[in-house]
């Protein structure tokens, strides 16, 4: 039997204790704009009673919206969108009442966003068409919607939301506060921290790429290690991320991965990494802290790339990268490098059709 903590609804069903699955709808959350300008700690004139139903745009935002302006570009949408409020830099110019000012427009709208607006349909509590194995442990709060399917010896903690039809393999654990979207793919032993979030299609822990030709065949080499996900982890949509062939795959607390990733086995990620969509990294690459890599960028295997490092979009990376460094280009080489080439090239071509 498996540890379950109370929960609101229960009912016995096909021979064990079970809860049943509840979808909410948030109710219509209204707020005034007083509590919100105190959230942010912003300086504001206008009326402090006025109601905020939502966010917009500067472009569909009606009176009862809260919107802002973090890109200079739109500001000439000041003036005529219809938002109650607007939250702006500090320095902001103009004295229009319904500006917010804050150091940080849009970290503040994700503040706000998150605090009064951001309730989606979710389960709550164990559904009955759950499959849960043996020794799982359940921490408070825990969510399992319909068609998951719970391996043994899996640990779930606090408050963490599991959506229909995940898969968590024998061995797993989960920290609390996460979210698992539906269809993601959790294979065995794989270590997931606090406050992870994991959208549908996500597979973590397929086995990685290896083999040995031999014989003129290639043999499978059993992929016998695991990956570990450290807290505050983001993962997109349909990304993969393989286990380890000894040893584990890491990635760092804070990093946030987009849709549609491969990172390889024995792959180690750092701190508050940002991978953007279609990146591939091939095994055993060590990524330092704050890395930045650009859409469709790939990077060889058994490479270290620096903290700090930005790769820009459509970069093959096949060299070691120093840190704090700038490269693009196919492949890859110093921003400045690439710069000087493109300029000899365009002089080169204007020389040609002249």
């Amino acid at each position: 039997m498996y540890d379950r903590r109370p929960c609101l609804s229960r009912r016995r069903q096909a021979g064990r204790l079970s809860c049943t699955l509840l979808s909410y709808n948030a109710a219509a959350m209204s707020v005034k704009v007083g509590e919100i300008v105190q959230f942010v700690e912003g300086s504001y004139a206008g009326p402090a009673d006025l109601m905020i139903a939502g966010v917009a745009p500067l472009s569909a935002a009606a009176g009862d919206r809260l919107s802002f302006l973090s890109n200079p570009k739109y500001a000439g949408m000041l003036a005529e969108t219809g938002a109650g409020a607007i939250l702006v830099a500090r320095a902001q110019e103009g004295d229009d009442p319904r500006f917010i000012r804050v150091d940080d427009p849009y970290f503040s709208l994700a503040r706000v966003v998150a605090k009064w607006f951001a309730s989606r349909p979710a389960p709550s509590g164990i559904s009955p068409q759950s499959s849960i194995g043996k020794n799982v442990r359940l921490g408070d709060g825990v969510a399992i919607g319909a068609f998951a399917s719970i391996g043994d010896d899996v640990a779930i903690g606090d408050r963490t939301i599991i959506y229909p039809n995940v898969t968590i393999e024998n061995g797993s654990s989960i920290g609390s506060d996460c979210i698992v979207y539906p269809q993601v793919s959790i294979y065995y032993a794989s270590k997931i921290g606090d406050r992870c979030i994991i959208h549908s299609g996500c597979v973590i822990g397929s086995d990685g790429y290896g083999f040995a030709t031999h014989g003129g065949r290639h043999h499978k080499i059993p992929q016998i290690g695991t990956v570990r996900i450290e807290n505050d982890v983001e993962i997109g949509s349909g990304t993969t991320i393989d286990r380890a062939a000894l040893g584990e795959t890491v990635i760092g607390e804070g990093t946030k991965i987009d849709n549609l990733v491969q990172i390889g086995h024995n792959v180690r990620i750092g701190k508050h990494c940002l991978l953007v969509s279609q990146v591939g990294i091939a095994g055993s690459t060590e990524l330092g802290d704050y890395v930045v890599v650009a859409g469709q960028s790939g990077f060889a295997g058994h490479l270290r790339i620096g903290s700090g490092v930005q790769v820009a979009a459509k970069s093959a990376v096949l060299e070691d990268v120093p840190a704090n460094t700038k490269v693009m280009g196919s492949p890859a080489v110093p921003f400045r490098e690439f710069a000087r080439r493109e300029a000899v090239l365009r002089r080169m071509t204007k020389r040609k059709t002249s």
